[in-house]
């Protein structure tokens, strides 16, 4: 036996090493799947990080689990013989690949970065945007959730949200309640003016200054409309909305005042 067929080892030897660095390598990712859901449990409980806006919080968590991740895939790799050299060639290698197929997620990610900057929603908060609203349930690093009042739940991708026209009707400390009323052309607009403003102020949740609201804002052949606005607490805006429009229905018609007239045409 020479000294190379010695030294060189066998097809036996060969299986056992690879299987033992497979099993390491297996090891690790358990390992680090453990405890990288450890890691970040500790820090959301750490009192600096508890505080933060719980956008913000689950952004950062998400950041940081991928980087985490990436760390213990590339101490993976390493472990089963891999040369770092290799890996960083064929990165850079297929780096224009991966840009151009990922360039949308990637989009999705720079735009999620923008709403953290920017912060034109956080969680909690009641958006409309791209033709749908409800409150925001969660910010992540490549989409955005709403809830919907029925309970039906929106991802919009973060490149799209960033991109269009965003409505936000809980960022501002308060929010004016309009509500119009019909009535018969013949009756006095002055008088039901003054019947809708005293209804509306008796409402404790109506504020005073700015001061109640309500004037004829517009007529025709059928009716006059009788616009009523009022300023609210954002928090209290749907409960006024429909206290309001119950209770001046309910005024009116112990006054005693019409309803617009209904006309049939017949040809």
């Amino acid at each position: 036996m020479d000294l190379t067929t010695f030294l060189t080892p066998s097809f036996g030897d060969l299986i056992v090493i690879y299987c033992q660095k497979f099993v390491f390598a297996a090891i690790l990712l358990i390992a680090g799947y453990y405890g990288i859901n450890f890691l970040t449990g500790a820090l959301v409980r750490i009192p600096k990080v508890a505080s933060l806006e719980v956008t913000v919080r689950n952004y950062l968590m998400s950041a940081l689990k991928i980087v985490l991740w990436v760390l213990v895939g590339v101490v993976a790799i390493q472990i089963l013989g891999v040369p770092m050299a290799s890996i960083v060639t064929v990165l850079a290698s297929c780096g224009l690949a991966i840009g151009l197929a990922l360039q949308g997620a990637l989009s999705n990610v720079a735009g999620g970065v923008l709403l953290m900057i920017l912060r034109p929603l956080k969680a909690g908060e009641y958006v409309a945007t791209n033709g749908v609203e409800g409150t925001v349930k969660e910010i992540s690093l490549f989409s955005t959730t709403l809830v919907t009042v029925d309970n039906k739940r929106i991802t919009i991708p973060n490149a799209q949200l960033m991109n269009s026209t965003l409505t936000n009707f809980s960022r501002e400390e308060l929010r004016r309640v309009d509500i119009n009323f019909g009535v018969a052309k013949t009756e006095n607009s002055d008088e039901i003016c003054a019947v809708i403003l005293e209804t509306v102020k008796a409402n404790a949740k109506v504020l005073a200054d700015p001061a109640p609201f309500a004037r004829l804002t517009g007529a025709d052949d059928k009716q006059l409309t009788i616009s009523a606005r009022v300023w609210v607490q954002c928090a209290d805006y749907w409960d006024v909305y429909f206290d309001l429009f119950q209770a001046v229905n309910a005024a009116l018609a112990a006054k005693g005042v019409k309803a617009p007239a209904i006309r049939i045409l017949s040809e």
